[in-house]
């Protein structure tokens, strides 16, 4: 295996109810920021950061959080890429065939209002979910919608931003997508993009989709693989050895080992870096991932 540096992200808390089966699940601002400070501290070069209401735990778009958590992280002088997500505002409940009626779980928002955070912050990444898609498990009798003028009109404000896309793909029509955004010079060069595998009814967290999927992508991309649940190591762990980098984290995955949970965002990174560094290779640092993923520098 070729000597190369390997960036680990840590996705700490997502948007799914998985308190109630996880307590080291983080919530407040405080929480969260303390949570992607003792990751890096673990070895995650990249934090993958969602906010939510602090009395009720469910996802939110608050501006707010968001700069108290960025803030928290700044301050602490912890050097590790701030990646926010744009993931919240894209889904459609449909119930009972009724086509023309919105059912609760639906969410959806303008294309600006879900980048209003980028804009204000300009953090490093952003997530940029290239997927239209139905759902299961925790978003179970949801559509995922983003269409394509969609994705151009935020990809072209988190570039006003300074702020690079991870470009998420769940299945292979996400990849094409996404390939012809770079190619119409949507998204620049070179992209960054990560596989999420694993998740009902995307494809499935193998050995096989993730070469085929690595197939399609840019020569110049940038890429990592990530299951979820049992499937989160295993194809961090294939990620990491197909030549992609990784990504672990409690908003994947609750559990350290089977029937143990994990104790912290902290536990799962711990366990990629033991990964990379028992195949004699080595995992990036925070400076490393910006020269890797071609970032201008740390976020003024």
């Amino acid at each position: 295996m070729t000597k190369r540096k390997t960036i680990i992200t840590c996705a700490v808390t997502g948007a799914a109810d998985t308190m109630a089966k996880n307590p080291a699940v983080p919530v407040t601002p405080e929480e969260i920021a303390t949570s992607c400070i003792e990751a890096a501290e673990a070895g995650a070069a990249i934090v993958h950061i969602h906010v939510r209401d602090p009395e009720t735990a469910a996802p939110s778009t608050d501006l707010d959080l968001y700069r108290d958590v960025v803030e928290r992280i700044k301050t602490s002088r912890c050097d590790v890429l701030i990646n926010l997500t744009t993931g919240y505002g894209q889904r459609i409940h449909l119930q009972n065939d009724q086509i023309r009626e919105m059912g609760p779980k639906t969410n959806l928002m303008p294309a600006e209002d879900r980048i209003a955070h980028i804009r204000a912050l300009s953090p490093d990444i952003c997530s940029l979910d290239v997927a239209t898609m139905n759902s299961g498990g925790a978003f179970g009798d949801t559509v995922m919608v983003n269409a394509p003028h969609q994705l151009t009109l935020m990809a072209t404000g988190m570039r006003d931003a300074g702020t690079k896309p991870e470009l998420e793909v769940f299945d292979v029509g996400h990849v094409r997508l996404a390939v012809d955004m770079i190619e119409r010079g949507v998204v620049a060069r070179p992209p960054f993009f990560q596989l999420a595998l694993g998740v009902k009814w995307g494809a499935p967290a193998d050995a096989q989709t993730i070469d085929f999927l690595r197939r399609l992508l840019p020569e110049d991309a940038e890429w990592a693989a990530f299951g979820i649940s049992r499937e989160s190591l295993p194809t961090a762990t294939l990620s990491f050895l197909m030549g992609g980098h990784m990504r672990v984290g409690l908003e994947d995955n609750l559990y350290l080992e089977a029937g143990a949970l994990a104790p912290s965002n902290a536990a799962l990174v711990e366990q990629a870096v033991k990964v990379v560094l028992l195949h004699g290779q080595d995992v990036a640092s925070p400076t490393e991932a910006r020269s890797i993923l071609a970032l201008d520098g740390p976020t003024p």
